[in-house]
């Protein structure tokens, strides 16, 4: 039989679903999943992990980081202002594509080993 190869991929994949399992027993619920929007020419392209609605009706973008451990600070602090900009992108686009615009925030899921710290309105879009 042959072992499966563990790829970052993979990795992220497991990371994102053990995320999306934590935030589903807090009572959020899943819209989308992997939202992407295309690079274009002289356009970067934007990546939200995951996006839920919250019991209130906020619309929550997650973003979601792993690491082995807690070396250079952790998930959270890999988490640059550029991967800010690339999920804040990724949330503007999305909303572009609503009728009426919910309250939204912008969360982070870190897991660290395998300890999950979620972190509501970890950052914002100023």
């Amino acid at each position: 039989m042959l072992a499966s190869k563990v790829t970052t991929k993979s990795r992220g994949d497991e990371a994102e679903e053990r995320a999306l399992q934590h935030l589903l027993a807090q009572g959020l619920t899943l819209v989308e999943r992997n939202y992407r929007v295309a690079r274009g020419p002289g356009a970067p392209g934007a990546e939200v992990d995951l996006i839920l609605r919250d019991r209130d009706g906020t619309l929550v973008f997650v973003e979601v980081r792993q690491r082995t451990g807690r070396d250079h600070g952790g998930a959270a602090a890999s988490i640059s202002r550029g991967k800010q900009r690339r999920c804040i992108r990724g949330a503007q686009t999305y909303l572009m594509g609503l009728r009426d615009w919910p309250p939204c925030r912008f969360d982070v899921v870190a897991i660290d080993g395998d300890d999950l710290t979620w972190i509501p309105a970890a950052f914002d879009a100023s």
